[in-house]
């Protein structure tokens, strides 16, 4: 069966024993005793499963959102340096909500 990154690691410890079980490669030898967190890395290195997880944002443009992103910070910095203590506030709060956009636009 072929697995996923995230197959793996929504399984169990028991499961990817299991898993390796079959396996003879040297990065899941003596898994009976290995944790999770070294099993997943074990067997997607025997089973040629690349690690990284590839994230897209969705209903969003982004490029938009980071350059409004980028203009606040040359607010940001303005009011650090006349010491605009509403500016400033403003500034960060809007940077914190556009960043959590981007966040929670990704699947």
């Amino acid at each position: 069966m072929a697995y996923t990154y995230q197959d793996l690691k929504h399984m169990n410890v028991a499961q990817l024993r299991e898993i390796a079980s079959g396996m003879d490669h040297p990065a899941v030898q003596g898994f009976s005793q290995l944790r999770k967190d070294q099993l997943i890395p074990g067997i997607c290195e025997a089973l040629g499963i690349d690690m990284h997880v590839q994230h897209r944002v969705v209903g969003l443009d982004k490029a938009t959102v980071k350059a409004r992103i980028k203009a606040l910070k040359v607010k940001r910095d303005e009011a650090i340096r006349t010491g605009d203590a509403e500016q400033l506030k403003f500034a960060r709060r809007r940077i914190h909500r556009l960043k959590r956009k981007i966040h929670k636009a990704m699947i």
